[in-house]
């Protein structure tokens, strides 16, 4: 249940398995209209002597799936020894349009010169609607254009400058056919020029090969809403070539990644914060939404995807490219959150890319009383995002445009949406959406957004406001150190609840409870409360996981692999105690164990790079959606955290 590696310029995202296969295709939204939806393969196959091989479906073929280091590319290779064929693939999706470029090198192994058929099937989904497409070859651009509605796309392949010289169009899962990729069985194609309903295709792109040597296919799909703009993205394409634009990317990632110095940190710790940060860039919605996960598997298994901006997530996601230097996707989230702020000041669950609300399981009735189905977290998190964004470009042009919005409307929010009797933020659900209460990580958000409410109000010369947000401020931390501390436990509670009893507490050991604490700043590092709070939690959520990590809290169920750990380790959770030891470390011999855990962390990555939400807590194998935004955020975090923290460090 992963990718393999996610592509993405903002406004056509394409996401590939571990067979190299396309199996997400993403437009005109990021994480939005996924026309493909993981369950319809765009093939690859080979036909040679006779014979036709899927790299999908044949479990003969070697392939082995990276990532360049300094280019948003893929670095495939698929080698089938029983075929003497070798394939190198470099996949991408063009930088300024929405195009998806595969470049590849097929290699004849073989001592004799052969004729080597290259085949790209495609299956779409277009609108996730099944059935109603049309299908055709279109003779003037001598490419198959699939179309539904204002989406269309379009693909072509080209040997060595020479057109694809085969084709078919058909149809899928109806009527008993599996598909028009069996035409290719007997390696040729039947030229159906045109068809509709559950529609699919296939192009042919033969070569003849002399003994070991490689000719280069290139092969693409443009994405557009009318025919017309579809033929201009081909003509564009074909004009510039498909391996002009190939290398043009290259350059660009190149300028965009920059050149940092890793200090004492492995290659390989580098080589992941690179493609971590193109990673969380490809999860970036043109239009400012930063996406969870674009991995569709997880329909399998659950309810929904991950393809949704949840605020917690795109603010953190946010945060981290500020402080890595790149403010511009900060302003565009801003402007996203912006438009999707409630009236009242604060942020539902989570939304679509286009700004529309997305789905939800939290009630706005309960027990017989209405209530805020929110995660008051998710409110806080965007106001400290839109100041680190501010502190980091000092435009306060545009910090006077967010501020009624979501600054004063939020802050406003969070003033009064507090308990009169604990002067704490009244009962949200949790950062984990599994239950409700006020939360120790909740309300630490909720205190260091007031704080920069009030700092933002400050630089706007808003006095009476910055008073008010102080003041509320200090209140909660207050109330937090009163009420959420356990001096027995050692330990900050998890949440608690006013009932007509009185408090009740719930004392589930949660990792978010003590990062919530240290992160916004409601205790300095080294107060004794804090490190005996992250004293227990290590302890206590490292228990039974044999490969590594912190699980999120005790007993979690949630992709639960059955044995003695209290659940499955998280890369998030996992670096929020590095980050924690960052902060502490008096001297860089401190830091040792920190990159002992960038090791685990590179440890287990895909060989793309690719982290997961989770990992498997004997074997470390990856457990849920990858990639995961966050996860990616969390190592750049802490590996950028680090740096700053070995440079005000004086040698040991």
């Amino acid at each position: 249940m992963s990718r393999s590696i996610v592509l993405s310029n903002g406004q056509l995202a394409v996401a590939l398995d571990s067979h190299a296969a396309v199996r997400d295709i993403y437009y005109p939204h990021v994480g939005q209209e996924d026309h493909v939806r993981g369950q319809y393969i765009h093939r690859v196959g080979v036909w040679v002597d006779g014979r036709l091989s899927w790299l999908s479906e044949d479990p003969a073929w070697q392939i082995t799936i990276l990532c360049e280091e300094d280019a948003l590319q893929s670095a495939v290779t698929a080698r089938h020894e029983a075929l003497g064929v070798e394939l190198t693939f470099t996949d991408m999706v063009y930088s300024d349009r929405p195009v998806f470029i595969r470049r590849v090198c097929v290699k004849n192994l073989g001592g004799q010169q052969r004729v080597i058929k290259l085949y790209f099937a495609h299956q779409y989904e277009i609108y996730k609607s099944h059935g109603s497409d049309t299908a055709y070859f279109d003779p003037i651009s001598h490419s198959i254009i699939h179309y539904k509605g204002r989406r269309v796309f379009l693909m072509n392949a080209m040997i060595d400058d020479e057109p694809f010289q085969d084709f078919a169009t058909g149809r899928m899962n109806f009527q008993g056919k599996e598909g028009t990729h069996k035409d290719a069985e007997d390696g040729q194609l039947s030229k159906n020029p045109i068809e509709h309903g559950p529609a699919d295709s296939i192009i042919g792109v033969y070569g003849q090969y002399k003994p070991q040597e490689t000719r280069v296919s290139h092969y693409w799909i443009a994405a557009a809403q009318f025919v017309h703009e579809a033929q201009e993205l081909n003509q564009y394409v074909v004009k510039k070539s498909a391996e002009y634009l190939v290398r043009g990317a290259v350059d660009m990632w190149k300028d965009w990644l920059g050149n940092r110095d890793f200090a004492d940190l492995a290659d390989a710790h580098g080589t992941l914060f690179k493609r971590s940060l193109m990673y969380m860039r490809a999860h970036v919605d043109q239009d400012g939404g930063i996406i969870a996960s674009l991995d569709s598997d997880i329909l399998q298994f659950a309810l929904d995807t991950y393809a949704y901006i949840w605020p917690r997530d795109a603010s953190y996601v946010s945060q981290v490219f500020i402080r890595a230097g790149d403010t511009i996707v900060g302003k565009r989230f801003l402007e996203f959150c912006r438009q999707t702020v409630t009236k009242q000041g604060y942020f539902l669950h989570k939304y679509l890319p286009d700004t529309s609300l997305g789905s939800s399981w939290h009630p706005w009735w309960k027990d017989g009383e209405v209530q805020l189905p929110i995660q008051e977290d998710e409110t806080a998190l965007v106001v400290l995002t839109t100041v680190r964004e501010y502190q980091a470009t000092r435009d306060i042009e545009f910090l006077e445009t967010i501020y009624e919005p979501l600054i004063e409307r939020t802050a406003n929010f969070m003033v009064e949406y507090r308990d009169e009797a604990t002067g704490l933020p009244q009962p949200s659900y949790d950062l984990w959406e599994r239950k409700r209460g006020v939360l120790t990580f909740t309300c630490a958000a909720v205190c260091a957004a007031l704080a920069a409410a009030a700092e933002a109000s400050a630089a706007l010369g808003k006095k009476d406001n910055e008073k008010k947000y102080r003041a509320a401020s200090d209140e909660i931390r207050g109330a937090i150190l009163k009420h959420l501390w356990d001096e027995k436990s050692g330990l900050f509670v998890n949440m608690l609840n006013m009932t007509q009893s009185g408090i009740v507490y719930d004392r589930t050991l949660d990792a978010s409870s003590a990062y919530g604490i240290f992160a916004f700043g409601i205790l300095p590092a080294g107060d004794e409360r804090l490190e005996r709070a992250w004293k227990t939690t290590v302890m206590r959520l490292s228990e039974g996981i044999s490969a590594g990590g912190l699980a999120r809290f005790e007993d979690d169920d949630y992709y639960r692999i059955p044995g003695p750990s209290q659940g499955n380790p998280w890369i998030v959770t996992t670096l929020w105690y590095a980050e924690y030891l960052i902060e502490r470390a008096q001297k860089r011999s401190d830091l040792v164990r920190v990159k002992e855990m960038f090791d685990w962390v590179v440890k287990h990555a895909q060989p793309s790079g690719v982290l997961s939400e989770q990992q498997h807590p004997q074997t470390g194998e990856q457990v849920s959606v990858a990639p995961l935004a966050w996860s990616h955020a969390a190592y750049v975090n802490a590996v950028l955290l680090y740096l700053e923290k070995m440079r005000k460090l004086p040698a040991n």
